[in-house]
C-alpha cells in the first residue's frame, strides 16, 4: 500500500501513538495508553490536556468532533452546540447591532466539548472517565512548562483583548489568562483544575445539568447574555455516518455538514481530473488553488445546519458535477462563483492503539480564546461560533434560535479496500479543507511520507484571487503563480497555514507525521 519513501518514518509502538500540537498533551494521551486505555481514552485525555496546555486554541467551553475507527468500523461524532433559544435577528436590532460581533455573549453557542468527551468514554472507552481526565487535572494543578508557539499566541491574544475588551464582563478573562507567561514559565490554572475535577466526578453532567451549568447560566444572565441552563440541558452528541469520496483508490472521509469537511472532498473531486505527471510545480499549485476556490464558493453558499440546507451532500459530491467545475478552470486565475449542482485560533490530535483502533479528533473555541468570556472562577472560556451565522434572511446560515452554525473544524480519515489507513487533520479555521486537500494530494499524488506531506509549503486562498503563500515556496513558483493572475501575498506568520498531524497504520507499525509550524509532538512507547 505504501511506497518505500512513505514508509521511511515508520515506528514500532508497544502501546500506541499520540500526535498533537503540544508536548504535554501528547504525553498525557500516551500516559493513558500505558495504563491500559485504548485510542479513544488517549484521545479524550489528550483533548482535555490541550484545554490546559494550549488554551490559546481550545477550551472546555468549545466544540469537538471525531472520526473513530473502532473494532473495524468507522464512526463519526458531532458534538457541536446550537445557538441559544433566545437568539434572533430581532435581538441584534434591539441592541443596535448591524453585524454579529466577534466578542461577548451574542456569538456564544452551547459548548459541546464536555459532552463529546463523556459520550466517547461511555460508548468506546476502556478506562474510567475520572482516570482519563487525571493527566489534564494534574497539569492544571501542578503546572506545566509553556510551549513556545502557545506563548506567542497567548501574548498576541492579550494585546488584542487589552485594546478591545473594555466591558466589565470580560474581567474574568484577564483574571484567568491576563498574566501572559514568558518563555520557560510554569503555568498553573487552578480554576481549570477544579472544573475538570467536577467534570470528572460527575461524568460531565455538572456542565449541562448541575453546578457548572448554574454558574454559566448566572454569568450569562448577569451580563445580558442569551445562553441559559435549558440550552445546556438540550445539548446532545450526534453520532453520524462520515461522508467520503474516492480519490485515486483511497477513500477520504470527513464529517457531514454542519462541518465544512465536504469542501475538502469537493476540492479533491475537482483535483482528480488533473494528471500531475504532466504538470510542473507552478501548474500543480495553480490546480490546487483553483480547485479549492471553486469548492469553497459552493461550500460557503450551501453548508449549514443540515435541517436548513437546500441541497444534499450527494449532489455536492457528484463526480459529474466536479467534472463541470473542473472545466471552468483556465490557465489564468478565475474569480470563484457558486455553482449549481444538478438537483437531486483549534487543536487537532490523532491517536492509535495496539488493538488497531484509531481516532481523528478536533476541538476548538474558535478565534483563539473564543468570545473573550470566561465564566468566573471556573476557567471555562466560552466559544464564539455564532460569529459564522449570517444576518441575510436568504442565507441557509441565517441567524436564529436552536441552530448549529457552519463549522470550520473537521477531522479527516483515510481508508483503502475497507481497511483503516489512518487519521489525519490540519487545523486552522477556513484553512482546514485547504490543508486537507494539499496534504492528501502530497501523500497520494506525489507519494510523499506523512512528514513530508505536512512539511510541504502551503497556500491559503483568502477571497477572490487573493492567496497567502508560505515564504518557503520556491520563488520561481511564486512568480509563475503571479503571472497567472493570482494576487500573491507572502505571509510570514505561519499560523495562517494550519497545523496538522497524521498517523497511518502499516501492518504492525505506524507511519507518522507532526506539524513543524508549532510545537508538534509524536508520543509513543
Amino acid at each position: 500500500m505504501f511506497t518505500e519513501n512513505q514508509k521511511k518514518s515508520s515506528i514500532k509502538a508497544k502501546y500506541g501513538v499520540v500526535a498533537t500540537s503540544e508536548p504535554n498533551a501528547a504525553n498525557a494521551g500516551l500516559d493513558i495508553l500505558e495504563k491500559g486505555g485504548n485510542a479513544i481514552d488517549a484521545a479524550i485525555a489528550c483533548a482535555a490536556a490541550l484545554t490546559v496546555t494550549e488554551p490559546t486554541s481550545n477550551g472546555i467551553g468549545g466544540d469537538n468532533f471525531a472520526i473513530i475507527w473502532f473494532n473495524g468500523k468507522l464512526i463519526g461524532m458531532n458534538s457541536s452546540g446550537m445557538t441559544p433559544a433566545l437568539l434572533s435577528h430581532d435581538v441584534l436590532k434591539q441592541r443596535h447591532l448591524e453585524v454579529i460581533p466577534t466578542f461577548g455573549f451574542i456569538p456564544v453557542t452551547v459548548p459541546g466539548v464536555v459532552k463529546g468527551w463523556s459520550e466517547l468514554s461511555k460508548k468506546y472507552g476502556k478506562l474510567e472517565f475520572k482516570e482519563v481526565l487525571q493527566p489534564a487535572i494534574k497539569l492544571a494543578e501542578k503546572g506545566y512548562k509553556i510551549a513556545p508557539t502557545v506563548r506567542y499566541y497567548w501574548e498576541r491574544a492579550f494585546q488584542i483583548y487589552q485594546k478591545s475588551l473594555k466591558d466589565p464582563m470580560f474581567e474574568s478573562w484577564f483574571k484567568t489568562f491576563g498574566n501572559v507567561p514568558k518563555d520557560g514559565d510554569t503555568v498553573k490554572l487552578i480554576d481549570h483544575a477544579r472544573t475538570l475535577k467536577e467534570i470528572a466526578d460527575t461524568h460531565g453532567d455538572s456542565f449541562y445539568f448541575g453546578k457548572l451549568a448554574d454558574q454559566i447560566h448566572e454569568y450569562s444572565v448577569q451580563n445580558d447574555g442569551l445562553l441559559r441552563k435549558n440550552d445546556l440541558e438540550k445539548h446532545e452528541v450526534q453520532w453520524v455516518k462520515p461522508i467520503s469520496t474516492n480519490y485515486r483508490g483511497y477513500e477520504i472521509h470527513e464529517l457531514p455538514p454542519n462541518t465544512q469537511g465536504i469542501i475538502g472532498l469537493m476540492g479533491l473531486n475537482i483535483l482528480e481530473n488533473f494528471n500531475f505527471e504532466n504538470l510542473n510545480e507552478i501548474e500543480t499549485y495553480h490546480a490546487y488553488i483553483e480547485s479549492i476556490k471553486l469548492a469553497f464558493s459552493d461550500g460557503l453558499n450551501y453548508i449549514a445546519d443540515p435541517r436548513y440546507m437546500n441541497i444534499s451532500t450527494d449532489e455536492l459530491l457528484s463526480k459529474s458535477y466536479a467534472k463541470k467545475r473542473f472545466l471552468e478552470i483556465k490557465d489564468e486565475s478565475i474569480l470563484p462563483i457558486c455553482g449549481k449542482p444538478e438537483q437531486k485560533g483549534t487543536v487537532y490530535l490523532a491517536t492509535a492503539d495496539k488493538e488497531g483502533n484509531m481516532v481523528s479528533f478536533i476541538q476548538s473555541n474558535y478565534m483563539g480564546f473564543g468570545s473573550g468570556l470566561v465564566v468566573p472562577n471556573t476557567g471555562i472560556a466560552l466559544q464564539n461560533r455564532g460569529h459564522n451565522l449570517s444576518i441575510d434572511p436568504k442565507s441557509v446560515n441565517y441567524i436564529g434560535p436552536n441552530k448549529k452554525t457552519y463549522h470550520t473544524i473537521i477531522p479527516g480519515f483515510i481508508t483503502k479496500d475497507n481497511k483503516q489507513v489512518g487519521p489525519f487533520g490540519v487545523m486552522g479555521g477556513f484553512m482546514q479543507p485547504q490543508g486537507h486537500l494539499q496534504v492528501i494530494s502530497s501523500f497520494i499524488d506525489f507519494h510523499l511520507s506523512p512528514q513530508e506531506s505536512l512539511d510541504r509549503p502551503r497556500f491559503q486562498w483568502i477571497k477572490d484571487k487573493t492567496i497567502y503563500i508560505e515564504p518557503s515556496l520556491d520563488k520561481k513558483t511564486i512568480n509563475g503563480l503571479k503571472s497567472r493572475g493570482h494576487d500573491i501575498i507572502i505571509q510570514e506568520d505561519l499560523g495562517h497555514f494550519g497545523r496538522g498531524q497524521i498517523i497511518l497504520k502499516n501492518d504492525d507499525q505506524f507511519i507518522v507525521g507532526t506539524e513543524k509550524r508549532c510545537d508538534g509532538t509524536i508520543a509513543y512507547k
